[in-house]
């Protein structure tokens, strides 16, 4: 018994974190999961983001009346042409990282600035499909439609705005490096293209809803969620 509570307790005060722990673990069939820092604060990120956005899809499917025109937001050609920007950010973040892949480390610095000029363009297009919308009558009050789309878009904005925060920073560095030094930002790198992938799923899970939900399948969801 003794044994079996020393060894628990052992196991409970490992830090598997630290780098001498780390070589402990490798140094047995189940190694230490090699994961940059970078990449587990995206995969955190990810994963309350996913529950935050779960709770949002949820709520439209129980809550959105079935009278209610589900079809009026789409007739907007900004969206698509939002959604159209989206591709072009992921397009370009895949080719930052087949640069980075091929050591053709001259283009990177332009397709960086791309991406951020794109994601900008992005929220300038979503700020005037909002003002669109207001001069056509419809706002957050109007109806569970529309205040899902708003509180939807305002919520996708602001992760777009914290990944630009953490580009600028990245972009900033690599601007003013060598480009024998670029190495030493892929990780940064992979991550930000991880997360504006994410991004970019999102908005389509959210885009897939209003489009194929038509009002007979939001009955059918809230029949069954019920």
């Amino acid at each position: 018994m003794n044994s079996i509570i020393k060894k628990l307790f052992s196991t409970l005060l490992e830090k598997p974190w630290e780098e001498g722990q780390s070589r402990v673990d490798s140094a047995h069939s189940g190694k230490a999961f090699s994961l940059s820092n970078q990449m587990a604060a995206v995969f955190i990120i990810f994963g309350v983001s996913t529950a935050i956005f779960s709770l949002i899809f949820t709520g439209y499917l129980v809550s959105l009346p079935p009278e209610q025109d589900t079809t009026f937001v789409l007739k907007q050609n900004l969206l698509w042409i939002n959604t159209f920007v989206l591709v072009c950010v992921t397009f370009y973040f895949n080719k930052i990282s087949s640069d980075f892949g091929k050591n053709n480390f001259s283009n990177i610095k332009k397709n960086l600035i791309i991406v951020g000029g794109l994601s900008y363009l992005f929220l300038f297009l979503q700020l005037w499909l909002w003002y669109q919308l207001m001069n056509s009558g419809n706002f957050v009050s109007t109806n569970t439609y529309f205040s899902s789309f708003y509180f939807f878009t305002a919520l996708h904005g602001i992760h777009l705005l914290g990944g630009l925060f953490f580009w600028g920073k990245v972009s900033s560095r690599i601007l003013k490096l060598d480009e024998k030094d670029f190495p030493n930002e892929k990780r940064n790198v992979s991550a930000l293209s991880i997360y504006w992938l994410f991004l970019f799923i999102v908005w389509l899970v959210f885009f897939s809803i209003m489009f194929v939900y038509n009002d007979a399948v939001i009955a059918w969801c809230i029949d069954l969620i019920s």
